[in-house]
């Protein structure tokens, strides 16, 4: 059964360092809610790129701790303000960050976040271990 503290944090109610680590099943690892954009890490939110780099930035250090990495993402679905506008952009450098294997993705449009400026949130389903 997953802590309620890790339900809240993936959710997007705790700021992310507040989590005791992501759900996880076997070698299974789940994030979600990954913000483009975190005042506190960042003053101004910055544009799609600068908000892409920043949540795959993030959820690579999660993988990363948790015994996993970019190269074992099998799922990532994306939420993005206005993608007639930002999807190249965002696409642009979500590639940067699967530059070999590329992991199953979905998006939707959205019309904003509860964090005005936010342009982007991202989760990822991942394994740890060998393949």
């Amino acid at each position: 059964m997953m802590e309620a503290a890790a339900a809240l944090a993936v959710a997007g109610a705790l700021p992310l360092q507040a989590q005791s680590g992501p759900p996880q099943y076997k070698d299974m690892i789940f994030l979600s809610g990954i913000g483009g954009w975190y005042p506190e890490r960042r003053p101004k939110a910055g544009d799609v790129r600068e908000q892409t780099r920043d949540a795959l930035t993030i959820m690579k250090d999660h993988l990363e701790k948790n015994g996993s990495g970019m190269d074992k993402v099998l799922k990532v679905t994306v939420s993005l303000v206005d993608p007639e506008n930002n999807w190249e952009p965002m696409n642009e450098e979500y590639n940067k960050f699967f530059p070999k294997r590329k992991p199953a993705r979905s998006y939707w449009g959205t019309t904003g976040f509860r964090r005005k400026g936010q342009l982007l949130q991202i989760d990822c389903i991942a394994y740890k271990g060998e393949a």
